[in-house]
């Protein structure tokens, strides 16, 4: 892939988030198999759910720790994949793949879970979440993040968390915690559909190139020190253009088509979020009009 063969597989693939996401899928293996015993009221995860757990955490690791994230700062389409895989992609097969009976252990913990259930709150989940991706692609913002180590990792944790939140209503591992009919669910699928939008028409209809860490080498040598060892000077002696270096289109046309892959993975994402409650809801209208049945006569 383009630009890739001049870092080494340390910069590609950070060793350790590889071996944080491998320890995670280890424990929880652990837990759906052998020590799900240990669990009051577990049952058996199904394997579908055990594989998108695995992809989801998979998912997560290319968006912030392998070589998605690497050409996130090299291109900003690249950029965009990663986003649309770290907070649209991964929340969902994870939630997928997590039981009730993991999480209720941690109801032990005092006020774990009033917190829970407050910021799970659908009208407070759907609002961070598009609040702070929206905020967090206002060009000011986002060069000032991309260039300042401490306050990205900061926001990049508040994006993760208010992701799993926006996702947690859709697909929740605790439903008795929650009321939400499957047309609720719809219209809550339609309405971060909608907020997200003015994000993704403003990066895919702006005029010009919008941010200086993809279009001024000088912002994008100090954003792009902090994923590689190498300081700014360095940078731009290796790679003089700065992201020009690694991209064949010009850094407007880069930006549209981040907007774009971000927008069409929504859609992807969003829709079958939709058909997934469409489908929960079919089965289980379909198993009560089963129940009401007469039996046969006697």
């Amino acid at each position: 892939m383009l630009g890739l063969q001049y870092f080494d597989f340390s910069e590609l693939w950070s060793p350790v988030n590889m071996v944080v996401t491998i320890i995670i899928a280890v424990l929880y293996l652990a837990i759906v198999g052998p020590y799900r015993a240990k669990f009051a009221d577990s049952e058996p995860v199904p394997i579908k759910r055990i594989v998108c757990f695995l992809i989801g955490i998979f998912a997560f690791y290319l968006a912030n720790g392998g070589p998605v994230e690497l050409l996130g700062h090299l291109m900003f389409s690249a950029h965009m994949t990663s986003m649309s895989l770290a907070y649209l992609v991964a929340p969902p097969l994870i939630l997928l793949g997590i039981s009730g009976w993991m999480i209720r252990p941690l109801f032990k913990i005092p006020g774990f879970k009033k917190v829970l259930v407050a910021i799970t709150h659908p009208m407070i989940a759907v609002f961070v979440f598009n609040v702070a991706f929206s905020f967090y692609h206002m060009p000011g913002i986002h060069d000032y993040v991309m260039t300042h180590f401490t306050v990205h990792t900061l926001f990049y944790i508040v994006l993760t968390i208010s992701a799993f939140m926006m996702w947690w209503p859709i697909i929740t591992p605790l439903p008795e915690l929650y009321s939400m009919s499957e047309l609720k669910k719809m219209a809550y699928i339609f309405a971060n559909g909608v907020l997200i939008t003015p994000a993704c028409a403003l990066i895919i209809f702006a005029g010009s190139a919008l941010f200086a860490t993809y279009s001024d080498p000088v912002a994008w040598a100090t954003a792009m020190g902090y994923c590689v060892p190498m300081n700014a000077q360095v940078l731009l002696q290796n790679f003089a253009g700065g992201p020009e270096f690694f991209s064949l289109l010009d850094a407007q046309e880069d930006q549209q088509l981040g907007g774009v892959i971000m927008k069409v993975v929504q859609e992807l994402t969003y829709g079958g979020a939709l058909a997934y409650v469409f489908f929960s809801w079919y089965t289980r209208e379909r198993l009560d009009d089963n129940e009401l049945e007469p039996g046969p006569a006697i």
